[in-house]
């Protein structure tokens, strides 16, 4: 028997490892947009006491290397009494990190927009959440495709990094099955492909909402 008949006998842990890091990116990049959004949101007209502690927070996390973090949720809130298990730890550092990064980008794109709009929106009585839903948050989203395209490839990644945690994803199966037969190139092949083949259909997603946006002007807004 050679090593791809082997690994097609253990296609269903590849599986099972497959659907777990999915779950895990969606979960938590669901969460990374929803944290981007709301400190967008926080950072827009907000006092400069907020504004200043919600930049060091943001600052702080883009510094802090991703393992670490993940390394401080499942290794370091215990000896706060808190104890989070590993899919949980995984999830919420992937959600806090990737959110940063996500309001940064809103941010930077949202200092480009002319002042004009901001000013006609509250002249036909647009409360600041209506505005921000209605007005400002399609445009952001919009306009930052490629960045957010590229975030998310950065945030499917990253997900490997939680075998280290005892997260059991696509890279521990891989892990499991190269020390179990000694297969390592063949095992790691078949992640790779895995992960440039989801990557793909993000990035087809993204060309496809390029093609929305344009027909809809939000390019030109």
């Amino acid at each position: 028997m050679n090593n791809w008949q082997i690994l097609w006998q253990a296609r269903d842990q590849f599986w099972s490892g497959f659907l777990s890091t999915m779950t895990i990116f969606g979960v938590s990049i669901s969460a990374a947009f929803v944290i981007g959004c709301v400190m967008l949101y926080l950072l827009e007209g907000s006092r400069s006491r907020t504004t200043i502690l919600l930049r060091i927070f943001i600052d702080g996390m883009r510094m802090l290397p991703f393992l670490i973090l993940a390394y401080l949720l499942y290794y370091g809130l215990p000896s706060l009494g808190i104890r989070l298990n590993a899919w949980w730890s995984g999830v919420g550092a992937l959600a806090a990190y990737h959110g940063c990064y996500f309001a940064e980008i809103f941010r930077g794109t949202r200092l480009t927009f002319p002042p004009g709009q901001v000013e006609a929106a509250k002249a036909h009585g647009f409360t600041k959440g209506k505005m921000f839903l209605r007005l400002i948050l399609p445009q952001i989203i919009m306009q930052t495709r490629p960045l957010l395209g590229n975030q998310l490839i950065y945030a499917l990644k990253d997900t490997a990094f939680l075998v280290i945690i005892t997260v059991q994803e696509l890279t521990a199966a891989a892990n499991s099955l190269s020390g179990t037969y000694f297969i390592p190139t063949e095992a790691f092949i078949v992640v790779i492909g895995c992960y440039w083949a989801v990557s793909i259909v993000m990035e087809v997603i993204i060309k496809q909402c390029g093609r929305f946006s344009t027909k809809r002007g939000f390019d030109n807004a």
